[in-house]
C-alpha cells in the first residue's frame, strides 16, 4: 500500500485532505511560485489541526534554490522556531550555482533540524543530473529521508524513466522516491503501475477544477486513495 502526500495551503484543505484519507500534508504558501515558507500562525493552526504529519516547505523566495549565506542563517533560524512551533518535518533543498547539490547548505539545515523529517524537493529536477544527484544524496553522511521529483522532466509521466532507475538506488537503501508533479486521477493508475512507488505527492490533480483556487475534492481524493492502495 502507497502513502499519499497532498499540498495544503491552509487549515481547511489540511481537515480535508486528512479526512479523505492523506497520510501526510506538505504545507506551503505562494503555491503560484512553485511553494514558498508559509507564514509561523499558519503552520501553527495546522500542525494542531491534524493527527497526521505535516511537512513545512521551507524556501524564502522563488529566484533559485541557490541561497547566499544571510539567507541560509535566516533559514537555520527558521528551523529553530519551526522546531518550537512543534514542525516534526520540512521540505528543503539547495542548488549551487553550477546547479549541483549544495551539501554544506544541506548539512547546516540537516544539523538545525535535529531529526526532524526531512523531504528534499523538486530543486532535484532542476539540476545538471537527477540520478547523480540523487546517488549523492544517497552516499552523504546526512540523513533524507525522502526525495520528491518527477526525473528531471515536467511530470512525472515524462520522468518515468529516470524515477525507475532511481528506484534501483532506493531499493540498496536510499532515500524514498516520491514521485510528484503532473499526476491527476486520470494518469495515476498508469503511473502507478510503472512505478509502484511507496509514495505519492498530489497537488492540483486532487483538487475541483484542477485549480488551487478550488478546494480539494474528496472524490478525487479517494480516487487516488484506492488506486494506489493496490
Amino acid at each position: 500500500m502507497s502513502k499519499l502526500e497532498v499540498i495544503v495551503l491552509n487549515e481547511e484543505d489540511a481537515k480535508i485532505a486528512e479526512g479523505c484519507g492523506a497520510d501526510r500534508l506538505e504545507l506551503v504558501s505562494a503555491i503560484q511560485e512553485g511553494g514558498l515558507t508559509p507564514d509561523y500562525h499558519v503552520i501553527e493552526s495546522v500542525i494542531h489541526a491534524v493527527s497526521i504529519p505535516v511537512q513545512v516547505m521551507l524556501r524564502p523566495h522563488s529566484k533559485s534554490f541557490t541561497y547566499r549565506d544571510p539567507e541560509l542563517s535566516e533559514m537555520v533560524n527558521q528551523v529553530k522556531i519551526l522546531q518550537q512551533i512543534g514542525v516534526r518535518g520540512i521540505v528543503f533543498g539547495a542548488l549551487t550555482i553550477d546547479g549541483e547539490l549544495d551539501k554544506p547548505a544541506l548539512e547546516q539545515i540537516l544539523e538545525a533540524a535535529q531529526g526532524q523529517s526531512v523531504t528534499f524537493h523538486r530543486a532535484i529536477d532542476v539540476s545538471n543530473n537527477p540520478l547523480n544527484l540523487y546517488e549523492e544524496l544517497n552516499q552523504s553522511n546526512v540523513k533524507i529521508d525522502r526525495v520528491l521529483t518527477s526525473g528531471g522532466k515536467a511530470g512525472v509521466f515524462e520522468g518515468v524513466m529516470t524515477i525507475n532507475e532511481m528506484h534501483e538506488i532506493e531499493k540498496l537503501g536510499g532515500p524514498i522516491i516520491m514521485p510528484g508533479s503532473g499526476l491527476t486521477v486520470e494518469n495515476i493508475e498508469e503511473i502507478h503501475e510503472e512505478l509502484r512507488a511507496r509514495e505519492y505527492h498530489f497537488g492540483s490533480g486532487v483538487r475541483m477544477d484542477n485549480s488551487y483556487l478550488s478546494g480539494i475534492d474528496p472524490y478525487k481524493m479517494k480516487t487516488v486513495k484506492s488506486i494506489i492502495s493496490n
